[in-house]
């Protein structure tokens, strides 16, 4: 007996991206291939901007603002690597 999977054209290449946003520039922070996975490493961003959060305004560093949207792989920068929470304490701005 064989097992019925419906595939829809197009969900390959869908993904879920976590925006950092610093005034008006942005960048793709993450990609997951679920949406629940991006609203949880969005949480956890959340949590690590706020407990830094006294520090990042005295060091007069920009507070990043996390969002989800959904991206297409061909959307990405060809040499996209992932961003760290607080990406300036590898030299990594927005």
């Amino acid at each position: 007996m064989g097992i019925l999977v419906n595939v829809r054209a197009g969900d390959d290449d869908t993904l879920w991206a976590v925006v950092a946003t610093v005034g008006r520039r942005s960048r793709v922070a993450e990609v997951f291939r679920s949406r629940a996975q991006a609203l949880d490493d969005r949480a956890w961003r959340d949590q690590q901007v706020m407990a830094y959060a006294d520090w990042l305004v005295r060091a007069k560093q920009p507070v990043p603002h996390y969002s989800v949207a959904p991206i297409r792989r061909s959307d990405l920068p060809r040499k996209w690597v992932p961003l760290p929470a607080l990406g300036f304490l590898r030299g990594q701005t927005i």
